[in-house]
């Protein structure tokens, strides 16, 4: 016979949080968001942590390295869609690697042979008004000097003159040695008033350079997620099918974090595929996505480092629709988070909980984080920003930004589902749409982030544990929902159209 959950299955649009006692320190300055991300034992800290709890889905629509690079800089992790060939997948992961803190892997490069035609043509071509002049010409050559736009007058010197008539020499340069932080090197940069600070090695071979303007935006982003060689911290998603070929390549391009990309992940496929990567690999790796106790406990039980929960509720899935399979995210993350705190009291091990889809608004994120989950993935929420991959159109008046589903025809992820070989899906769970254009990451995710700060606070907590532990949680009527919005007024004009 079969199983019938005797409980509704319910949404975060079914719920409130109840104020509890705010405290004088309960302002949003002293709130933090730092949550795991991976698995630990009880008494330890995280291989990998979130300095804020979100992160983009995995999708052709939302995450390239772009917004990697972007969301990193703001304490987020993105995982870069795996339905590309791996190679591509592959460059973007490095090419998310490659930035650093403040620290800048020369990409001008010059030799002293060159002349200052060539210099002038650099310039054009990247728009870099600094050249490090190496031996050999390349970012990691011997330091020999540097250009910049004050070493030289186009309207005075010859085309021709060779580069080392002009640039600034190693001896008159101020540098730094190799393991200099960030700090030291902006303090060098404001004692001597330079542009530019060279960083090389014992050998005087160069690191990196270090620019004063880059000072500015560190100081704008302190919740930059670095690994431990200041390098934004990457996530990568993989399916179930090609992950031998693909995995070794993302390792070697430097992904922190996996994620095994599917609408179901109570399968035996994906126990196979955790255990080729756990058994093979270093890396942490998260799998998903379930919605019941059974679920989360078969994918711990294979190795998962975290678990991703919800199936149907994303804003461009027909899961529910067209295959009658899934489960109110609310309901499906209470059941979950209740089986990880039991895990977690009988074990000591510490397994991390994603809150993946049913986000519509800003508050069912804190919601979210009440009940118990560590951090959310969200795919409309960033698909909407500049740093998404998609294109900005004008439809009428408005501007938006296209959005699809993996689960579409369009997104071509014939591994992320069995096709039979056959290069179309029998059926769809992903539709093809647009979002309404909403400008960039940062600004609207520093008022999403002041929304959850502020309402920790009214919950009287200035940590995501300390609000799992003290939420108080209701129910809400049909009638309670419509009166929680404006109502029974005439709304202005500027109300309506939200300025």
């Amino acid at each position: 016979m079969a199983y019938y959950y005797k409980e509704p299955s319910r949404t975060f649009s079914e719920f409130l949080l109840v104020p509890n006692l705010t405290t004088k320190d309960c302002h949003p300055g002293n709130v933090s968001l730092k949550t795991p991300i991976v698995k630990f034992k009880r008494g330890e800290q995280p291989s990998v942590s979130l300095n804020i709890p979100f992160s983009s889905a995995v999708m052709q629509a939302v995450s390239d390295h772009n917004m990697a690079v972007a969301l990193a800089r703001c304490g987020g992790i993105s995982f870069i869609f795996g339905s590309q060939p791996v190679e591509e997948q592959a460059a973007m992961v490095r090419k998310v690697k490659g930035h650093k803190a403040g620290f800048v892997v020369s990409r001008s490069n010059l030799t002293p042979d060159h002349t200052l035609r060539d210099v002038l043509d650099l310039k054009q071509r990247t728009g870099h008004s600094t050249a490090a002049v190496t031996d050999d010409g390349t970012p990691t050559g011997k330091l020999l000097g540097i250009v910049t736009s004050r070493d030289y007058r186009t309207s005075r010197d010859p085309l021709d003159k060779p580069v080392r008539d002009f640039m600034t020499p190693f001896s008159s340069l101020i540098y730094g040695k190799s393991g200099i932080t960030l700090s030291e090197a902006n303090d060098l940069i404001w004692e001597h008033k330079l542009n530019c600070l060279p960083i090389v090695n014992e050998r005087q071979h160069l690191d990196y350079l270090v620019f004063r303007k880059d000072y500015d935006a560190h100081k704008e982003n302190p919740y930059e997620l670095l690994d431990a060689n200041k390098s934004y911290i990457v996530g990568a998603g993989i399916n179930t099918k090609d992950y031998e070929e693909r995995v070794p390549a993302l390792v070697a391009a430097g992904v922190d974090v996996l994620v095994i990309d599917s609408s179901d992940g109570y399968t035996e496929y994906q126990r196979e595929t955790l255990q080729y990567v756990k058994s093979n690999f270093g890396v942490p790796i998260g799998a998903g996505n379930v919605v019941d106790r059974e679920g989360f406990l078969y994918l711990v039980e294979s190795g998962a480092d975290f678990v991703k929960v919800g199936i149907g509720g994303g804003s461009i899935c027909i899961t529910r629709e067209q295959k009658g399979i899934g489960r109110g995210q609310a309901s499906a993350l209470i059941e979950v988070v209740e089986a990880r705190d039991e895990y977690y009291a009988e074990t000591g091990i510490y397994i991390p909980i994603c809150s993946d889809g049913g986000i519509v608004h800003d508050y069912h994120i804190t919601l979210a984080l009440a009940m118990g989950a560590d951090f959310v993935m969200m795919g409309r929420y960033f698909a909407r920003f500049d740093e998404s991959p998609t294109r900005k159109l004008k439809v009428g008046n408005n501007f938006v930004k296209e959005f699809w589903g993996e689960g579409s025809n369009r997104a071509r992820n014939w591994q992320r589902y069995d096709t039979g070989g056959k290069q179309t899906l029998l059926f769809e769970e992903g539709v093809d749409s647009y979002v309404p254009y909403a400008g960039g990451l940062q600004e609207n995710l520093d008022k999403t982030i002041g929304k959850i700060k502020s309402t920790m606070c009214n919950c009287g907590a200035l940590t995501i544990e300390e609000l799992q532990r003290k939420a108080r949680i209701t129910l809400v009527s049909a009638t309670s929902i419509v009166e929680g919005g404006a109502h029974d007024v005439i709304l202005k004009e500027s109300s309506l159209s939200g300025e």
